[in-house]
């Protein structure tokens, strides 16, 4: 993978987590499924869904589905199923190379970095820790510390906040259009991380 990268430095670097640090989204995908089928879902829901609702926080997706389909599956119970089925699947997890080597150098460089994820802080931590990513990261926002999830811009303004960088000096590492759409409005750079390969 070769990340086209702005021709200049930045104050801080933005990574999203699943997909873009860590090649999670196979897994993600085969979770919510997992879900899905134990909770009696009558949607027919597919990988181009999924990818499609990247970065969007779990209960917000059931909310969505729920409204389309007219069903009122519990947004709860579908996410902590899928928390827990993915938890259980950790060893799968690998890191994405090209954006794994640019995180580490970052690191070493004295570089402010940070973590702006849709997933619960359950999920990313552990995550980033068998990628070996953890080290790296001490700033990691999560739709827990915001009133909005992606694509809203509040979780990459609130990371920015915490590493003492301007939105506008701020790099986003996205692989999902909702964390493309939350980066352009948080009035920030970004670069595209294909999460799908082939």
């Amino acid at each position: 993978m070769i990340l086209e990268l702005p021709d200049r430095d930045f104050g801080g670097y933005i990574f999203d987590c699943d997909g873009t640090l860590v090649d999670s989204m196979p897994l993600h995908f085969r979770a919510w499924m997992a879900s899905f089928v134990y909770h009696g879902a009558t949607w027919h829901w597919t990988e181009d869904d999924f990818y499609a609702n990247a970065g969007v926080p779990d209960r917000v997706t059931v909310m969505e589905l729920n409204a389309r389909h007219g069903v009122s599956l519990d947004p709860d119970s579908i996410h902590e199923f899928k928390a827990e089925w993915y938890s259980r699947h950790l060893a799968d997890l690998a890191p994405v190379p090209a954006v794994a080597a640019l995180a580490k150098r970052y690191h070493e460089e004295g570089r402010k970095i940070s973590v702006a994820s849709g997933s619960d802080l359950s999920l990313v931590a552990p995550s980033l820790e068998v990628a070996g990513l953890a080290p790296f990261f001490d700033i990691v926002i999560t739709p827990a510390d915001v009133k909005r999830g992606k694509p809203a811009p509040d979780m990459f303004l609130l990371a920015a906040e915490r590493m003492g960088v301007d939105p506008a000096d701020c790099l986003v590492f996205e692989d999902g259009k909702p964390g493309i759409e939350a980066a352009e409005a948080a009035g920030m750079r970004w670069v595209f991380v294909p999460s799908r390969f082939g």
